[in-house]
């Protein structure tokens, strides 16, 4: 009867000790990192395209736009034709914010095999962000400064109003920029360590 208790009890503590080593083993593999996506570099890429081509679409419809009315103007008012071409250098600034952007993205995508899905989905953020922000700066811009520049051949008195709407549609990139380069600049920190390479 002894032999067979003491039998029956290392028979129980080999189990035991089987199913702990089981738990130590799982408990092991679910904590191993897994390897970085390769087609997060995809979400980042294409928060350098979207940053740069919407900043882009905003300046050339506010450059159109606004030179429409300055051409129009300019053929019974030619000496109010450098005074009135404000709105196209404020337009032009957009595609600069957009430029700046897609400049300082592409140069956290140096390590594209540890490159995480955080820093992928921040980049595509930061890149819409300033791009759609200057696209609706633009289409202000554009429709302001055609209306503005023949309303001010008309009534000089209102160029400062026209200029101080142009400084608040123009504010309205400027915000989008500051938001996508903070979130740009932190997503190298809070993405980094996420993954581990998928190079051999």
């Amino acid at each position: 009867g002894i032999s067979s208790t003491g039998a029956q009890v290392n028979q129980g503590c080999s189990l035991a000790f089987s199913f702990a080593r089981q738990l130590s083993v799982m408990f092991a593999a679910s904590t191993v990192m897994a390897a970085c996506d390769p087609s997060s570099a995809f979400f980042g890429f294409m928060g350098v395209t979207s940053a740069i081509v919407f900043a882009n679409l905003g300046a050339a419809y506010g450059t159109a736009k606004s030179g429409v009315g300055i051409s129009s103007m300019g053929v019974m008012r030619p000496d109010l034709v450098m005074r009135s071409i404000i709105p196209v250098v404020m337009a032009g600034v957009l595609g600069i914010y957009g430029l700046i952007t897609a400049v300082i993205i592409n140069g956290k995508l140096d390590t594209p095999a540890t490159y995480s899905s955080y820093s992928g989905y921040a980049h595509l953020g930061a890149g819409l962000t300033v791009g759609m922000s200057s696209l609706a700066a633009g289409l202000a811009i554009g429709i302001v400064g055609d209306a503005g520049v023949r309303a001010n051949a008309q009534q000089p008195r209102l160029f400062v109003g026209m200029i101080l709407i142009l400084i608040f549609a123009e504010a309205l990139g400027l915000y989008g920029l500051i938001v996508g380069l903070v979130v740009a600049s932190t997503a190298s920190e809070k993405g980094a360590g996420l993954c581990t390479s998928y190079a051999p």
